[in-house]
């Protein structure tokens, strides 16, 4: 048996065990993890004795991967430490309003530009929980609980650190930010119109909310020097690459760094409001999933799986924009980041330098795409659990109008 065929097998056997993390009960990051060591375990044999030839490629992969492993883990710890020192409450708290029309306007655009500030998991869990504030009925959550998950990805889309798979781009340096923001604001912006025009008219004009749970705890002593230091600290990330041209994971450490120091000096006694006791709260299996997934795929791009697919690819359907929206809709079945990761080995940066049409167009795509089936995004996952959502209603209900949305925002992609 082939090398080639061999990891091939070991990586389907992993993505269909990923995909029926729910049937069988076994964590999607065990999987990921499992699939990525096996791959290499094959290419090592394969390279045996000569083991060197093997640890040449993966050390080479490693760095790129354990980039992005560090600003994840940087930026997870800043957001989690806001979200502990409830700062989010002052971003919030301006939706005032009892009109569910408006309210729905409000929240959409609240995620939309707040999901490519932070990212779309954790902005998703903020919205979630601030609409229940607004409304205690679940049934009548369903169409803004969809719609903060369409503004989620589709803000992710269009920011570096709003997405992985934007953020994996880049740090591996295929887009610059300025550029990334120029190109995909409107597309986005036009991907999350559409469905939410067409959700608006769903709901009675004029019908306003019966309650609204107000909060009324008072804020946590330094939380909103917390929270903009936070929001700075995210924000200074790609101005410290621009300026110094050192990685983006060095900001993302700088400003973790200065937020551990500043939260140590303002409660030395509380230590639930620390960032070690911070630490435990990140979703490290998301963290580790993303390790597998990008060793796995890493794997498949050294033995050359990628690269003769991407041969195949632009054969059967020329145009390289057509395959990056297949994939994007592929992304609402498939996840996002191993999709993207075999993007980026099927197509060199040595042929697609920095900023090329191409990356703008896979960031969209694969960002905004995973809206259109429920399961498709680690936004849609979270919301889905947390608000009890079924399949089949989102499928019913949201796919059709965020598919047209998602077609729309890619002719304006495409017009720009």
């Amino acid at each position: 048996m082939s090398i080639s065929i061999l990891v091939a097998i070991f990586f389907c056997l992993g993505y269909i065990a990923i995909i029926l993390e729910h049937q069988t009960s076994v964590n999607k990051a065990a999987a990921a993890l499992l699939t990525g060591v096996f791959c290499w375990i094959s290419i090592s044999f394969h390279h045996f004795p000569n083991i060197n030839e093997a640890m040449i490629h993966l050390n080479h992969h490693l760095t790129a991967v354990s980039q992005i492993i560090i600003f994840l883990l940087g930026a997870m710890t800043i957001v989690e430490l806001i979200n502990v020192y409830d700062g989010f409450r002052f971003i919030t708290g301006y939706i005032t309003t009892k009109n569910k029309r408006i309210l729905l306007w409000m929240i959409s655009f609240t995620t939309f530009f707040l999901s490519a500030l932070l990212d779309n998991m954790t902005t998703s869990i903020v919205m979630v929980i601030l609409l229940r504030r607004f409304i205690e009925n679940s049934k009548e959550r369903f169409i803004f609980a969809s719609m903060i998950i369409i503004a989620a990805n589709a803000g992710g889309a269009w920011s570096p650190i709003g997405d992985v798979t934007t953020t994996m781009l880049w740090i591996d340096n295929r887009i610059t930010s300025f550029k990334l923001i120029e190109k995909l604001f409107l597309p986005s912006l036009v991907s999350i119109l559409i469905p939410l025009t067409i959700f608006t008219f769903s709901i009675k004009e004029g019908e306003r909310l019966t309650s609204v749970k107000l909060n009324n705890t008072r804020p946590l002593f330094g939380a909103k020097r917390v929270l903009f230091l936070g929001v700075t600290a995210l924000i200074f990330v790609p101005i410290l690459h621009a300026i110094t041209g050192l990685p983006p994971y060095m900001g993302m450490i700088l400003g973790l760094g200065v937020m551990w120091t500043l939260t140590d000096l303002i409660h030395q006694e509380r230590h639930y409001l620390k960032v070690p006791h911070v630490l435990t709260r990140i979703d490290i299996s998301s963290v580790l999933f993303f390790l597998g997934v990008l060793l796995a795929v890493a794997a498949l791009e050294t033995i050359g799986i990628l690269d003769s697919f991407a041969v195949f690819m632009n054969t059967y359907f020329k145009s390289k924009d057509t395959i990056l929206i297949i994939m994007g809709i592929l992304s609402s079945i498939i996840d996002n980041v191993p999709l993207m990761a075999g993007t980026m080995g099927m197509y060199s940066v040595h042929n697609f330098p920095v900023d090329s049409k191409i990356w703008e167009m896979a960031a969209y795509c694969l960002g905004s795409g995973g809206s259109i089936l429920i399961i498709g995004s680690a936004a849609g996952v979270i919301v889905m659990g947390m608000e009890k959502i079924k399949f089949s209603t989102y499928l019913k209900k949201i796919t059709l109008p965020t598919l047209i949305g998602y077609i729309a925002g890619v002719i304006v992609l495409l017009l720009i």
